[in-house]
């Protein structure tokens, strides 16, 4: 047994460090907080079916950036039609990110947000909140108005949240809540041409180069 153990401290302690690059791209930023949360002492616990905060933790973050990465997938072709989409940008301060950020030929920006709650409870409002299941979950949202307060700033144009919900049922199909809609996964391509087929006066090219440029890749600006 002690053997076993010597040979998995190892074995965890050469996955850990087998590469001292992050990667970029969806949901880099949430596998790269998952990896750095499975230490040699966690991946033991996980061999051995202890549970840890840290374990559970880290698998929280290994699934939203499994989501992060579904919702880049159904968005992404939608660059053959002219528009810019980037993935898990940092804000110039903090160390929030930004999920995804699409701007379409018009000049249109959205900012998806990948949400990966539960299937075993729907998403509904009651007394102006919002809940899932009987989880009051209001406060969630927040740190997405303040993500797209922030790229609204750094773009000078206004920039419209969106959530893109995976796994939780949505009532009535999608919900607008306090300015936000929130919407299934799978409709994401659909409603982001059907928001970003306005017409704006607004360079999307230049808007495009802005937003590469003040919102660098989360895990290259924090490496």
């Amino acid at each position: 047994m002690t053997t076993l153990i010597v040979l998995a401290v190892i074995a965890a302690w050469l996955y850990q460090h087998r590469t001292k690059t992050p990667t970029t791209g969806a949901g880099a930023s949430a596998k790269a907080r998952a990896r750095a949360l499975r230490t040699p002492a966690v991946r033991i616990a996980d061999a051995f079916n202890i549970p840890t905060q840290r374990g559970q933790e880290a698998g929280r973050y290994a699934v939203a950036a499994e989501a992060e990465k579904r919702t880049a997938d159904r968005i992404d072709p939608l660059r053959r039609e002219g528009w810019t989409i980037l993935h898990d940008l940092a804000l110039p301060t903090g160390r929030a990110n930004v999920d995804h950020l699409a701007i379409s030929p018009t000049g249109v920006v959205i900012m998806p947000d990948t949400k990966c709650w539960s299937a075993r409870y729907r998403i509904h409002t009651r007394g102006g909140r919002l809940f899932h299941g009987d989880h009051d979950v209001t406060d969630r949202l927040r740190g997405l108005r303040h993500e797209a307060s922030t790229v609204s700033r750094g773009l000078g144009v206004p920039v419209i949240p969106l959530v893109v919900m995976e796994g939780a049922p949505i009532e009535g199909g999608e919900l607008h809540f306090d300015g936000i809609r929130i919407i299934p996964a799978d409709r994401a391509p659909a409603v982001l041409r059907s928001i970003g087929n306005t017409r704006t006066s607004r360079d999307a090219q230049a808007l495009a180069r802005l937003a590469t440029s003040t919102f660098p890749p989360y895990t290259r600006k924090n490496r």
